[in-house]
């Protein structure tokens, strides 16, 4: 079966919903269909680390974004996947074996959870991205329930907190010497601290070895040689780009799919697709703040922001045939943890020095600025939310001066 649409938006999380309501803003009125390979509707994902996992009743309705009236004829299709693509020839093809042909193809498919081969077929071991995956762990933490987790990212540092808070035993392995290194040495240094209080554990600096159980996950063994008795194994050790449906288009699919600055898919010449488009995590374009590198940013912002661009594209191409600004957002992203927040704007993880500008990090609410070769990149704050909004209109300045 071939399904004829006039934009096909393949994957189907808020990046591709965002960019149907887009385009019913500008007016388009192409066709629009959002290819998912989830069985659910587009739904809110930060609060799974959260209030999923402390919820025993919370379910997709909970979490599902408002469908508008704007996107009312658009078509859902979910639990399908992507298998190919061919560009040249406008079709994308689904799992199920049905096409799609679209004069307009936008790449929303976001990541995937990273995994080992240390734990495979082993009751007890999870990681935690999609709803499906709060389901399957949350009734494994509870009183006693003795957590591991592989990382020690945003990921990982939320499902810390929450499980301490639902009485689970938690100990944090990392590779790395200072989780979320990104915000610098003394914020993350009061981050640990923070955890540590609340009793949760930290070995870093080292890694799994091994996964041990015969049906079940019963004991993790660290690099160090330390073995630790455990009934619940996440693993949040990265996560990688779902592109392997546009293998074979003369595309740049090394580390998510390269864009140009208006987030037209490159050719490996070079040249852009004039009807290609990538949203969300798995778009890697140029950015201001990295001075015009290329690279992916998985900010939450950065779904919604990019959506609004590729819309705006697309409506240009259909009314004028031309592009319009480059895309140059100001990545924004924050995190509940215990009882503070943490909210931050820019990129953080560029910074080769960190300043606390306000406040003290070991001491509650602060502001840290992040600055590369003397240059404002990122700013962080726990509380003083109002405070970190402030500094947009810098970060503003800095994109007229580049």
């Amino acid at each position: 079966m071939t399904v004829t649409g006039g934009v096909v938006i393949v994957g189907g999380a808020m990046a591709a919903l965002r960019t149907a309501e887009a385009l019913r803003r500008h007016s388009v009125t192409l066709p629009v269909t959002i290819i998912g390979s989830e069985s659910y509707l587009p739904y809110n994902r930060p609060p799974l680390s959260k209030e999923a996992l402390r919820s025993r009743t919370l379910e997709h309705a909970d979490l599902a974004f408002p469908l508008r009236d704007s996107v009312a004829h658009v078509q859902f299709v979910t639990g399908r996947e992507v298998r190919s693509s061919d560009l040249e020839s406008g079709i994308v093809t689904d799992s199920e074996g049905d096409d799609y042909s679209f004069e307009f193809l936008v790449a929303a498919t976001g990541l995937r959870p990273r995994r080992s081969e240390l734990a495979a077929n082993l009751a007890g071991v999870h990681v935690l991205h999609s709803l499906d995956d709060a389901l399957a762990l949350r009734p494994r933490l509870g009183p006693g329930a003795r957590l591991v987790i592989s990382g020690s990212g945003f990921v990982a540092l939320e499902l810390a907190a929450t499980a301490r808070g639902l009485g689970c035993q938690v100990t944090v392995v990392a590779r790395g010497d200072k989780p979320l290194g990104l915000l610098g040495p003394e914020l993350s240094a009061a981050l640990v601290d923070r955890h540590a209080s609340e009793g949760v554990r930290f070995v870093l600096g080292h890694t799994i070895a091994a996964v041990h159980g015969e049906e079940a996950v019963e004991k993790i063994e660290i690099s160090s040689g330390e073995v630790v008795s455990c009934d619940v194994y996440v693993e949040a050790i990265g996560s990688i780009p779902n592109t392997e449906w546009l293998e074979g288009n003369d595309l740049d699919l090394s580390d998510g799919v390269l864009t140009d600055s208006h987030l037209r898919a490159v050719r490996e010449s070079g040249q852009p697709w004039p009807n290609v488009y990538a949203v969300g995590d798995v778009a890697r374009f140029p950015h201001w703040l990295a001075e015009g590198l290329p690279r992916r940013v998985g900010h939450w912002s950065n779904p919604t922001d990019s959506a609004k661009h590729v819309a705006t594209e697309i409506a240009h191409a259909l009314d004028t045939g031309v592009t319009t600004a480059d895309f140059e957002p100001i990545p924004s992203f924050w995190s509940d943890q215990y009882d503070f927040h943490l909210f931050s704007l820019g990129l953080p993880e560029l910074h080769d020095t960190a300043i606390t500008v306000q406040g003290a990090c070991d001491g509650g609410e602060c502001v840290v600025e992040y600055h590369r070769d003397g240059r404002l990149v990122g700013v962080a704050g726990v509380g003083l939310r109002s405070v970190v909004q402030g500094y947009r209109e810098q970060f503003i300045r800095g994109k007229v001066a580049i």
